[in-house]
């Protein structure tokens, strides 16, 4: 039964550890708690035990632990004490252990070794890992000159790589001169040794550009070997022959592999034609989940061996000529693992307790004792301590022996090493439950008071309720283990304080909660079943009661889904109405009533039917039957008949027939069954225990009748139950406990007075036998002392005064979850790309994850950029993985960074250890977008521009790139000018460019990977102050449209009178006026052409009135009306403005000009410099 209550939360809760000797205490997280509690160290974070560090980046070497007060670090080298303070390259960081070592200047080879860190304060010290520390190296390929290779068609052929140990070692790849992957087949394969083995050679294996490949993952650099050519002769057709072994070789071989690691069995075989290859095993099969055929068949991988694995595999290689058979022995070792690591101990003075340290392996490990951090042989004697192999048992300690104790699990394949700590405490209680908390509960539901408590010893609860004086025990009250108070089945009378005392031998102390019994929501009068014709309105009514102090909400459904977003669903406090019905209308109506505590619902239908064609007939819904009789009563059956209403134009589709139960639930209604319209009578079936009262409803077109009159009461005698509790499950919720729960029978359901259930459960394919116990008014049995996440069968019995139920269904559960034990193993990462990474696991085994595998997460951050500009990252984040998958990638990871992950497998209850922190580097990227581009200094020919560096480098940055062009006023590009930047450089001017012009400028960094982002922006070049008239463009002014129309309508009729004149023949006496006139500067009009005459003498260069003149230029009649290039020259120097008016001057080889800056005026036309406008288009 799904119990309401308010849930304020405590920060804190208390746990209780059973041991063989004793209860150990686990401190609570509150802060407050533990400020004034003395804790021994514990080390918190390490670096891993093999540890490969880049020889391009300073060495940090991981020590982190807690305690109280904080501890006090020291390490160790090689065995001896190392005297930080004596090295000036290395640090230790402020308030923690890592250290830091400065390599500029330094190898760090010289820093290579094994370190071991101690975490020490007055209550004990606890050590890392020994840590060894190595250098990680990507020698460079010896040189070589590889002779060409000339082999027979058919032959077998092994091209070697041998590439330079590395370590880590490499990875071996085989490529061409264009970088692409040399296909392979069953025929051309590589080894597992990186070598290129052709089982027989074909003339399309020539070529030059055979090229082994070495990538060294730590440092990320490949290398490559000289490139291999091939030449296959063909000197007739190959002779077959059967198939060999080339790996391994003769007819048998052994192989040793550790326990949690990968086997990979490899078979290479040559012959003619190309041998096949097969595998088996000779004592059984593969194991389906761990086992992949890789490479052709020639390799067998199993993963997360196990001591299952070993035996003799069997490789089989066949041709058509022959089969031949090699053997290979496998012997699983195992490095130690554990079995159950040491937990920490909270005791009081004179307590008792243990510590337990098992581990496995093979062969088996040697189990070693040390205190902080000295063999315990060596230690002070204590002779309340024992040490019996691997446990450590205490008895009656006292204070002041709180200590660090080591665990070292060792065999000649590795070691573990954990630490765990005795803290010997004295306290007094704490209840650590909010004081004056209001729990509030439904009644007739059950009730949780909690009472989270700490104190040295673990103090007792006990309960009290108002002023009374004796204890709450027993029936109704339940008391959990850790003082939760439970009351089965709330009822008003519960309601109350309630006073919850902590209690041990140095104190008391107590807290107050409150309890509050509510009422139920009921639905009084639900919704009804509606047949409504189109375009009427109808009404639904779900009135109800509830707690008067609980705030209702009421909320409509329609087919289990929102109501429609339409004006016509208007919803009252207790109603919901629809005006105009739709056939789309029809459906399921769900009235839901919440409070904070509980809900209740009841639904109904509406059918839409087709209006009424003809108006005359009136289609109402039927009369309620009538004269209900019973008849051929028996103790589980009746047969009822009734008397039909007025159908009122429309048939009776059918009669519902409810009843209700004066014994369980007086006054609610229940529908029993429905008949056929055409029958008036029903054979109705019975439970036993019930006081019967039937009513009938008939239903039409339009609508169900009223109710017909109730029947005379029916009481069927109780019975034994004939049905057992539904919903029943099993489950835990807490790692040695078994929940099981089912949904409570009704009183309809019990058949009798006196319901009781019978709980029973037995361990799956263990147990044989049934343990059970009997409760009542509960729907939940919690069972304690059950081994972690376990199979159990369960099954619940319904019993009353009449007897008990039929055998009831068995349902399989499992007992509570704890944290898994095990990190996973073999943990590796490929760094793909810049921003894409691959991290790889094994598996953990099943038995250790202690519950439902839900999958894995790998927890990674970026711990920092590899460039030196970028500051300090430490921002976590999880990627989770099904259970069933064994690698994932790492996405959107940031380019020339170092990032730190590790893995941690998790369940139900939460997550188990993290693996070791690795690390990884992921390579250059682009750059990003430099952080800002602005203009610094404008002038009237050139710009200064200033920008900052990108904030994300992702490598190193190589230079910069600025590209820039003009733009005119009609948002027209010009030529695009490109500049390369050096990488150092933070400013450029930028001279000769065109005065009064904007320019577009686009700006990136700019790394060995690319370019990065551009960022862009514009500036304007300013105008010169000497010419202000020029700031005003007298093309756009009135006066000047209105002169230069007035002057072509003049021309235009000085042509139509030369025109007509020319017609005539009429001549003008040009000649004489010419002579008379004493003018010098007037021009008459030709006769002949009608053009203006030109004068001799000096008359003929002297300029016109109001024009200009080119100073050392003659202007050309016959091209100057059509073109502008005569104007260009050497010496000229026009210019466009932004909107492509001219606006320079020209002065022959004047070594000054005259600018002009103004964009809104400009005078009459001058000659233009064709080339400098060609080149601005």
């Amino acid at each position: 039964m799904e119990r309401a209550r308010t849930r304020v939360g405590a920060a804190v809760f208390l746990m209780l550890i059973l041991g063989r000797l004793g209860n150990a205490l686990e401190v609570p997280l509150d802060p407050n708690i533990l400020e004034g509690l003395p804790q021994p160290p514990t080390i918190t974070q390490q670096s891993p035990k093999d540890y490969i560090i880049d020889p391009r980046e300073n060495i940090v070497i991981h020590c982190e632990a807690k305690g109280k007060p904080h501890p006090s670090f020291s390490w160790t080298r090689n065995g001896t004490h190392f005297d930080i303070d004596h090295d000036p390259k290395v640090t230790m960081r402020p308030h923690s252990g890592t250290l830091v070592v400065d390599i500029s200047g330094e190898k760090a080879e010289t820093y290579e070794g094994i370190y071991q860190c101690t975490a020490r304060n007055e209550h004990g010290a606890a050590v890392s890992n020994n840590i060894v520390i190595r250098q990680s190296r990507s020698p460079l390929w010896s040189k070589e000159r590889n002779e060409p290779i000339r082999v027979q068609e058919g032959v077998s052929l092994v091209l070697q790589c041998r590439p330079p140990a590395g370590l880590p070692p490499p990875i071996i790849f085989w490529m061409d001169f264009n970088f692409q992957r040399l296909p392979q087949s069953s025929r051309v394969f590589q080894a597992l040794n990186g070598d290129l083995y052709f089982s027989n050679v074909l003339k399309k294996d020539s070529r030059n550009d055979y090229i082994c490949y070495a990538r060294f993952p730590h440092t990320q650099t490949i290398q490559q070997k000289q490139p291999i050519t091939l030449s296959v002769l063909n000197h007739g057709s190959a002779e077959e022959r059967k198939p060999t072994f080339l790996i391994p070789s003769g007819s048998s071989s052994s192989k040793m592999v550790l326990r949690g690691q990968v086997l990979e069995l490899e078979c290479i075989t040559e012959g003619l034609p190309t041998p096949e290859v097969s595998w088996s095993k000779l004592s059984g099969e593969f194991p389906d989940n761990r086992t992949s055929i890789l490479h052709f068949q020639k390799l067998l991988r199993i993963v997360n061996v196990s001591e299952a694995d070993a035996g003799e595999y069997h490789c089989t290689a066949h041709n058509r000529l022959a089969s031949v058979l090699h053997t290979i022995r496998v012997t699983v070792k195992a490095a130690p693992y554990w079995i159950s690591t040491p937990r920490n101990l909270v005791l009081a003075p004179r307590e008792k307790g243990l510590l337990i340290c098992r581990a496995s392996g093979t062969p088996k490990p040697t189990i070693t004792w040390a205190m902080n951090g000295i063999p315990i042989e060596n230690s002070p004697e204590d002779p309340n301590r024992k040490v019996e192999g691997d446990t450590i048992i205490f008895e009656e300690v006292q204070t002041g022996s709180s200590a660090v104790y080591q665990c070292n699990a060792s065999n000649e394949y590795g070691y573990l090493l954990s630490n765990a700590f005795i803290n010997v405490l004295s306290e007094t209680p704490r209840v650590l439950t909010p004081a004056n908390m209001v729990y509030q509960v439904i009644r007739n539901n059950h009730a949780f008071l909690d009472c989270s408590s700490f104190g040295s010893p673990i103090p007792k609860i006990t309960w009290f309720k108002d002023s009374q004086s004796s204890t709450l025990e027993g029936d109704p009250y339940l008391l959990h283990e850790n003082g939760t108070l439970e009351i089965y089945v709330a009822q008003a009378l519960n309601s109350g304080q309630y006073t919850c005392v902590a209690r041990n031998t140095l104190g008391i102390a107590e807290n107050h909660v409150y309890l509050e019994v509510k009422e139920p929501t009921r639905i009084l009068k639900q919704p009804e079943y509606k047949v409504s014709q189109r375009n009427r309105n109808v009404v639904f009514e779900c009135k109800v009661k509830h707690d008067p102090t609980l705030i209702p909400t009421m909320t409509w459904l329609k087919d289990n889904g929102e109501l429609p977003d339409d004006e016509r669903f208007l919803v009252d406090s207790d109603s919901l109405t629809i005006t105009d019905v739709t056939e789309n209308d029809a459906g399921t109506y769900t009235c839901i009533m919440n409070t904070t505590l509980d809900q209740d619902s009841a639904s109904a239908e509406l059918t839409v039917v087709e209006a009424t064609p003809t108006p005359a007939v009136i289609y109402e819904q039927p009369d309620p039957p009538t004269d209900l009789e019973l008849t051929d009563l028996k103790p589980k059956s009746v047969q009822l008949t009734w008397i039909p209403g007025d159908e009122h134009n429309s048939p009776i589709h059918k009669f519902v027939i409810q009843y209700t139960d004066s014994l369980h639930q007086h006054g609610h209604w229940h529908n029993l069954t429905d008949v056929p319209g055409s029958k008036t009578t029903a054979f109705l079936k019975l439970s036993p225990y019930v006081h019967y009262t039937f009513r009938v409803l008939a239903l039409n077109a339009v609508g169900l009748s009223n109710p017909s009159k109730p029947s005379h009461m029916y009481k069927t005698n109780p019975a034994a139950p004939d049905e057992n509790p539904s919903g029943v499950e099993g489950f835990g919720t807490e790692h040695d406990n078994l929940m099981i729960l089912w949904k409570p029978m009704s009183g309809l359901q019990a058949n009798g007075p006196g319901l009781q259930y019978k709980v029973m459960w037995r361990q799956k394919d263990v147990d044989k036998d049934w343990t059970s116990v009997t409760v009542a008014n509960v729907s939940k049995f919690m069972v304690s002392g059950m081994p972690t996440f376990t199979p159990y069968e369960v099954k619940v019995q319904a019993i009353n005064d009449y007897g008990i139920g039929p055998e009831p269904a068995v349902v399989t559960g499992h007992s509570g979850e704890d944290l898994p034990l095990q990190a996973p193993d073999s943990v590796q990462v490929l760094v793909l790309n810049s921003t894409l990474a691959e991290v790889h696991w094994e598996p953990v085994p099943p038995k250790t994850v202690r519950g439902l595998l839900k999958g894995y997460k790998v927890y990674y951050w970026r711990e920092r950029s590899l460039h030196k500009h970028n500051p300090h990252h430490v921002k976590q984040q999880v990627l989770t993985f099904s259970g069933n998958k064994s690698h994932g990638m790492l996405p959107g990871l940031q380019p020339y960074s170092l990032y730190l992950f590790n893995v941690r497998v998790y369940n139900s209850k939460g997550e188990g250890p993290a693996s070791s922190t690795l690390q990884f580097e992921t390579p250059e990227g682009v750059p990003g977008r430099p952080s800002f581009l602005r203009i610094t200094n404008s002038n009237l020919d050139s710009l200064t521009l200033e920008w900052g560096p990108p904030n994300d480098h992702n490598g190193h940055l190589t230079g910069y790139t600025l590209k820039y062009q003009p733009v005119n006023s009609s948002n027209e590009l010009g030529p695009m000018e490109e500049l390369a930047l050096p990488a150092n450089k933070t400013s450029v001017t930028l001279p000769n460019l065109k005065y009064s012009t904007r320019y577009k400028f686009y700006f990136n960094a700019k790394t060995g990977q690319g370019a990065g982002p551009v960022i862009t922006e514009e500036a304007v070049t300013i105008m010169d102050e000497a010419v202000p008239s020029r700031q005003v463009d007298i093309a756009t002014q009135g006066w000047f449209i209105g002169l230069m129309c007035a002057i072509a309508l003049l021309i235009l009729i000085l042509l139509i009178i030369c025109f007509i004149k020319r017609n005539k023949g009429g001549k003008y006496p040009v000649k004489e006026k010419e002579d008379a006139h004493t003018d010098p500067e007037f021009q008459p009009m030709k006769e002949d052409d009608c053009t203006f005459g030109e004068y001799s003498d000096t008359e003929d260069h002297k300029p016109l009135k109001g024009s200009r003149t080119p100073s050392y230029r003659t202007v050309h009649r016959d091209n100057s009306d059509d073109s502008l290039v005569d104007y260009g020259g050497d010496g000229g120097d026009g210019q466009f403005n932004e909107d492509g008016s001219f606006i320079g001057q020209y002065s022959g080889n004047s070594s000054t000009r005259e600018t002009a800056v103004g964009h809104e005026h400009s005078e009459a036309p001058s000659p233009v410099n064709t080339t400098a406008m060609n080149s601005f288009v």
